[in-house]
């Protein structure tokens, strides 16, 4: 479902959070879950992914994470400030050590001049370090190659995140 690359990633993000002793939450929007979906479809994922929030509604970032909804009206849902938000808040309401939340417009509607189809904000929240925010334009390249790019960036933030703060933060 996910192809044999994505797969390699996830379970390698897997093993560096094991070896870290760290947990993992995640806040998709865009992705509608398949963050999520795909690390759980590797085997012994349970020891270190916590949990995952479906936030596909501007509604369900503010009640379901506690994303202010006057920060989503100010900026819009498809933004820097609430990635870092949606991170921040599923850290807040986890057990995770590490989060990823994503954010964008994945088509083939719903784009503008100034958040094309294509556009994805990312956000990435550890404990006791900065959070950490990474802006994609992918293009209109299509609805499922958008949502499929978006799982290796949020992959990736993880696996650097892990990089960047080592192991369990005392």
């Amino acid at each position: 479902m996910f192809g044999e690359q994505l797969t390699i990633e996830a379970t390698d993000t897997l093993d560096m959070l094991r070896q870290s002793r760290l947990m993992l939450a995640t806040a998709e929007s865009c992705t509608g879950g398949l963050i999520a979906g795909l690390l759980t479809s590797i085997a012994g994922s349970s020891d270190v992914f916590e949990r995952g929030f479906v936030t596909y509604s501007n509604e369900a970032k503010s009640e379901m994470l506690g994303v202010p909804a006057s920060l989503i009206k100010q900026h819009g849902a498809v933004s820097e400030q609430v990635a870092r938000e949606m991170a921040e808040c599923t850290l807040r309401n986890s057990r995770a050590d590490v989060t990823v939340s994503v954010t964008g417009i994945a088509g083939p509607g719903g784009g503008s001049a100034d958040k094309p189809v294509g556009l994805v904000h990312f956000g990435c929240a550890r404990t006791k370090l900065e959070t950490h925010h990474v802006r994609m334009a992918y293009g209109d390249i299509g609805r499922n190659e958008i949502r499929i790019a978006a799982i290796g960036t949020a992959l990736a933030m993880i696996r650097q995140s892990i990089d960047q703060g080592g192991g369990l933060l005392a």
